[in-house]
């Protein structure tokens, strides 16, 4: 089969699903590229695997290929015990794609429907609950609540096999209203019972590798966050150390690998997260003080390091270009990190307009030394202490803690207030036109800000940040264009992952450094 895996839909919008050729030779080698890209069902079987899968191909005439795990689960399909389809990295088409489907996934993914239903679902995405329905259905082969409800079962599978939590405790943790659709549930997907699901997991040693325990204030896990090959760990670590806020991030190291920390702010309380890169996943030690947050937690740490990028089909396109090849070829998986929080992101971008990175960092930890809500003491971290400052706290106080340009400040002050007066609402469901509209609206913001936080937030693959000056630097050092205009140019080739491309330009900027400068010309 091909050796190019691309998430590009076909121009009628469709997906890669629906090329049943293409997805039946990714099945017969199995072929692990694919995996978090579509499902496929076996219909002797009632069984719905990953394409990877080891067991024995099935034939053609006996198969199904669904995009998600939720329309594999509507046709009244089982989750395959031998290949965990839904323990996979997430499908990078949620990120190429800006559409309805591709915004509701993300939020979707991040808890929204079981915090507030499919009707607070409906009322971010700005439609209705039956067009989103229909929407969702024709596209992704279920409606919300099946998509949630496929999203419930793999929290409750990972909680059932890496916690020690009482299995009703589980149930409620896991999003499920009741123990007994909890149950059932279980039953539908994996055609076992909870306990049955646990004592399998401890007769693989699942547990006593993996960890997990209860605290008195939440729990702690410990998970393996997949990916897909090839990965440049260092790439992500450096471009947060640049940038890593006393208090709220850390870095080490966990043998010879980078270790990276940070706090989070969850929807029903606070969490720290300990990232370590491995050969074939990351090791993600989470601490949460309520445990209904785990799933958007492991949402929110996937998109930080981007996760389920498609490493290959970015290679594929990028070193088509000559000029690029060689510094793709000495990087092979390099990502675009992403963002837990979007309005700590806007702020702490806000506060390093027209400085260098280090400038903008130590504002950043001032502001959060004086302003940063302070952990509670259920989670004790000698490195971690604070969250970055509420917006609230910024747009009242910013004006006594910061240094600086009287026109920055006042802008970093009107932006928190938007922001906190529900004004300005940065989530990862938002239209990316329609944000990028509201940015550009607020004091202080131009299009470099807008595009940096519309890559990082929705995870938009196709933005080059050519106002960039490190950018351009970076350009030149390759030898491929000496102005703006030469690299907007040149840059259509790299569609759509000029994203990616722009890390590269900022890596060759900064030899042997992969970390970029965040230098701009903002000066709105």
């Amino acid at each position: 089969m091909s050796q190019v895996t691309t998430v590009e839909t076909a121009p009628d919008g469709t997906g890669l699903w629906r090329d049943t050729e293409r997805c039946y030779r990714a099945v017969s080698s199995r072929d692990a590229r694919f995996d978090g890209q579509f499902v496929v069902a076996v219909r002797t079987t009632g069984i719905y695997c990953r394409p990877s899968c080891p067991a024995l191909t099935p034939k053609p005439q006996n198969v199904e290929f669904y995009p998600t795990a939720a329309a594999a689960q509507s046709r009244r399909y089982r989750a395959c015990r031998r290949c965990l389809p839904d323990a996979v990295p997430g499908s990078p088409e949620w990120d190429v794609r800006a559409d309805l489907a591709g915004r509701a996934m993300r939020l979707i993914a991040d808890g929204t429907v079981e915090r507030d239903g499919v009707s607070g679902l409906a009322r971010r995405l700005g439609y209705s609950e039956r067009q989103l329905g229909r929407v969702l259905t024709a596209e992704l082969g279920a409606g919300p609540l099946a998509l949630a409800r496929a999203h419930r079962a793999h929290a409750a599978r990972v909680l059932i096999e890496m916690s020690g939590l009482p299995i009703t405790d589980i149930a409620f943790a896991a999003g499920f209203t009741s123990v007994r659709q909890f149950n059932d549930t279980i039953r539908e997907v994996f055609a076992t019972t909870p306990s049955r699901l646990r004592a399998a997991a401890a007769r693989r040693g699942h547990r006593r590798t993996t960890g997990g325990e209860p605290v008195p204030h939440g729990v702690r896990l410990s998970l393996r966050l997949p990916f897909r090959a090839p990965f440049h760990a260092a790439g992500v670590v450096d471009f947060l150390a640049a940038r890593a806020v006393p208090g709220v991030e850390a870095i080490g190291t966990s043998g010879d690998a980078p270790h990276y920390s940070r706090t989070l702010r969850l929807p029903h309380g606070a969490a720290l997260v300990h990232l370590t890169p491995r050969p074939a996943h990351v090791e993600c030690a989470l601490h949460l003080t309520d445990v209904r947050d785990l799933a958007g937690a492991v949402s929110r740490v996937r998109r930080l390091w981007d996760l389920d990028a498609d490493p290959l089909a970015v290679r594929h396109c990028l070193t088509t270009d000559p000029a690029l090849a060689a510094a793709v070829d000495a990087a092979p998986g390099l990502r675009v990190p992403g963002a837990v929080d979007g309005a700590e992101l806007l702020l702490r971008t806000l506060l390093g307009q027209q400085v260098s990175v280090a400038a903008a960092r130590t504002a950043a930890s001032r502001l959060t030394a004086e302003l940063g809500e302070p952990l509670a003491p259920a989670l004790p971290d000698s490195a971690l202490s604070r969250h970055f400052p509420s917006p609230t706290a910024v747009a009242e106080h910013a004006g006594d803690v910061l240094t600086g340009p009287r026109r920055r400040i006042d802008s970093v002050r009107a932006v928190a207030a938007a922001l906190a007066e529900g004004e300005l609402d940065l989530h990862v469901g938002r239209d990316a036109g329609e944000l990028r509209r509201d940015l550009l609206a607020q004091p202080g913001v131009g299009p470099w800000t807008a595009d940096y936080v519309l890559m990082r937030l929705l995870r938009r693959t196709d933005l080059l940040l050519d106002t960039d000056v490190a950018l351009l630097r970076g350009a030149r050092a390759l030898g491929i264009a000496t102005t703006r205009d030469e690299l907007s140019t040149h840059a259509r080739r790299w569609r759509p992952w000029r994203s990616y491309a722009g890390m590269y330009l900022w890596r060759a900027a900064t030899p042997p450094h992969p970390a970029p400068s965040t230098a701009r010309k903002d000066t709105t």
